[in-house]
């Protein structure tokens, strides 16, 4: 599973913006071969950390208007996140009722305990189960959080209990701590003799010390040793996609040594043009890679409705 994720454009946009910013996702995507589109709804998390933010938080379109309105001559699989605080029960309950078979979801929680919510994680699982039980559900996979609470083998297996059939990690720049989940999912799904879920790996490019520093904000760990290459770098964005690469290596390499199904997310959310085009060299190279390096037994079969 290779798939490549994008942000909505601003909401504040005109619509002839709009248009254009889409015209050019279009172009860009539909020669990429991704097996599915993520689109993400963001959503501002400053209660989850004092420090001030350091890109200011814009509202975005809604990603499923985005998807349906601007996006309606991609014919790939579109995987919507939904930042299910931000919705209330009925609003979200409709929109799954009149959702297609197999549509995509990947529902987010709260993004602190502080964050003032209309609608709980576990309330929307059971919602969707309620409202619309032919829809694909995934969820989140955090490495960041089973390196302090090593515990994320065990939400995730609870999550699968919720109706999640596959996972979507944050962005990793760490690598160990993405290993030592796998590690325990592994073990804890050989220990209960149940199928893993495939785990799609968030790869994302950093253009500069500002997006680094935004990266670490939103609560990415970055391991002193990569801080200390991409901010000693010439040039960081090249610095940045040795990383991203090698970390995919690493990772794929750890996972088909123990059949785990795993796939790779290159996203693109930055609006500068360098950092775009590098996202789909970065893509290109592991699509290349990935391809030739699956086992007969590959993560498509198990997500053959995508």
């Amino acid at each position: 599973m290779l798939t490549y994720g994008i942000t909505p454009p601003k909401a504040k946009n005109a619509e002839e913006r709009i248009l254009e910013i889409a015209e050019k996702q279009v172009s860009r995507i539909k020669g990429l071969g991704a097996d599915a589109l993520i689109i993400y709804d963001i959503q501002d998390e400053s209660d989850r950390i004092s420090d001030n933010r350091p890109y200011p938080f814009l509202p975005t379109l809604d990603p499923k208007v985005y998807a349906d309105v601007y996006l309606k001559e991609l014919t790939l699989p579109k995987i919507l996140f939904r930042s299910v605080g931000n919705y209330s029960p009925e609003l979200l309950q409709a929109e799954l009722k009149e959702a297609c078979n197999n549509q995509n979801y990947v529902f987010v929680g709260a993004s602190s305990q502080n964050q003032k919510v209309q609608l709980t994680l576990d309330d929307a699982y059971q919602l969707c189960q309620n409202a619309n039980r032919n829809i694909r559900l995934g969820g989140i996979m955090i490495p960041e959080r089973h390196q302090k609470k090593n515990d994320e083998h065990f939400r995730v297996k609870n999550k699968i209990n919720n109706g999640c059939e596959f996972f979507i990690s944050q962005a990793v720049y760490h690598s160990e701590a993405s290993k030592n989940f796998l590690s325990d999912y592994y073990y804890l799904f050989e220990t209960i003799s149940e199928k893993m879920r495939p785990i799609i790996f968030t790869l994302t490019l950093c253009g500069s010390p500002k997006t680094l520093e935004f990266l670490k904000w939103l609560g990415v760990s970055v391991p002193k040793w990569v801080e200390n290459e991409l901010l000693n770098s010439k040039y960081i964005l090249e610095k940045s996609f040795d990383v991203s690469y090698q970390i995919y290596k690493e990772l794929h390499e750890f996972a088909m040594d123990k059949n785990i199904p795993v796939g790779f997310n290159i996203e693109s959310v930055s609006i500068n043009k360098e950092e775009i085009e590098a996202s789909v060299e970065l893509f290109e190279k592991v699509r290349k890679d990935y391809r030739i390096a699956q086992p007969k037994h590959s993560i498509l079969e198990d997500t053959a409705s995508f």
